[in-house]
C-alpha cells in the first residue's frame, strides 16, 4: 500500500468519525454529553488566538521573567509539555540505570524484589495528593507523579532484557578477554535498550497520564487544570478540546520518538557488529 493511499484512508476514517459525531450532536440533549465538533473547534481557536496568556518563571521564590503569549492556551501547554518531558527523561534514565544495576547484581535484586513490587502496586492516584502536600502545586509534584509511572515501566523492561542475555554469548565474550565495562557496553546495554525502544511509545503515554492526573488533582497551570475547570462547569466542549490538545501532543512526541529510534538503530547495528566480532 502506497503512502498516498494510506493517508487517504486515514483521512476518510477521520472524516467518517467527524460526520458521526456531528450526527450525534444534532440532538441537543445528546450534545450536552458528547459535545459538538464545531463548538470544540471554536474553543480551540479561542484558546489559540484570544486572550493574553502569561507565564511567570520563578527560581527559589524570585521572579526571573514573565513570558507573554498571544493566546490563553500557550502557557498551560508549555507547562504540561515541560512536565511531561522532565518526567519522561528522568524516569527513563533512572529506570535504565536501576534496571542495569539490579540486573547485574542478582543477590541485591532478590533482596529488593518484594519492595519494588509493592511500590509498583501502589495506585498512582493515591500518591498524587501526597506529592502535592510534599512538593506543592508547582511542576515538581506533577513531574514526580509522572516519574513513578515511567520509572517502573522502563525498569522492568531493562531488568528483563539484562536477565535474558544469552549465557553462551557472555561466556564467549569473557573468553576473548572482555572486561566488565566492555560487557556492559557491548552486551548488556544493547540488550536492555532493545527492550526500552520497544516500549518508548507506551512510556511517553505514561508520562502524559501521570502529569495530567497530577494537574487534574491539584495545580494552577496545565491542560489538566483547564480540563478540571471545564468539568466543574459541565462544559463538555472545553473538556474535549483539552483532550484533543493532549492527543495532538502525544502524536507529536510519538513521531519524534520514531525518528529518534531510527537514528539510534544505527548504533544498535554497530553494537551487534561488535558482538559478532567478539
Amino acid at each position: 500500500m502506497s503512502w498516498t493511499t494510506l493517508w487517504l484512508l486515514r483521512a476518510a476514517l477521520l472524516l467518517a468519525l467527524f460526520s458521526f459525531w456531528s450526527w450525534l450532536a444534532a440532538d441537543e440533549e445528546l450534545a450536552f454529553f458528547v459535545g459538538h465538533p464545531h463548538a470544540v473547534l471554536q474553543q480551540l481557536w479561542r484558546w489559540l488566538s484570544t486572550g493574553n496568556g502569561s507565564l511567570e518563571l520563578y527560581w527559589q521564590d524570585h521572579l526571573l521573567t514573565t513570558l507573554n503569549f498571544p493566546g490563553t492556551l500557550y502557557p498551560h501547554l508549555l507547562v504540561t509539555l515541560t512536565e511531561t518531558l522532565l518526567a519522561f527523561l528522568l524516569g527513563l534514565t533512572s529506570g535504565l540505570a536501576f534496571g542495569l544495576w539490579l540486573g547485574l547484581t542478582p543477590t541485591l535484586a532478590r533482596v529488593l524484589s518484594p519492595f519494588i513490587k509493592a511500590a509498583n502496586a501502589v495506585p498512582r492516584v493515591v500518591l498524587a495528593p501526597l506529592l502535592v502536600m510534599w512538593l506543592g502545586l508547582g511542576i515538581a509534584s506533577k513531574v514526580a507523579l509522572g516519574i513513578t509511572l515511567v520509572f517502573f515501566a522502563v525498569f522492568f523492561n531493562v531488568y528483563q532484557g539484562v536477565r535474558e542475555v544469552s549465557p553462551a554469548l557472555l561466556a564467549n565474550v569473557r573468553l576473548l578477554g572482555a572486561n566488565r565495562w566492555q560487557l556492559i557496553r557491548i552486551v548488556y546495554l544493547p540488550a536492555a535498550l532493545g527492550w526500552v525502544f520497544s516500549s518508548l511509545n507506551t512510556v511517553i503515554g505514561l508520562a502524559f497520564v501521570g502529569v495530567v492526573v497530577g494537574e487534574y488533582l491539584g495545580s494552577t497551570r496545565g491542560i489538566g487544570y483547564l480540563i478540571l475547570q471545564a468539568e466543574a462547569t459541565f462544559d463538555v466542549n472545553t473538556v474535549l478540546a483539552g483532550i484533543i490538545v493532549l492527543t495532538c501532543c502525544a502524536l507529536l512526541f510519538d513521531a519524534l520518538l520514531a525518528r529518534l529510534e531510527r537514528r539510534l538503530s544505527a548504533w544498535r547495528q554497530q553494537s551487534d557488529d561488535e558482538q559478532r566480532r567478539w
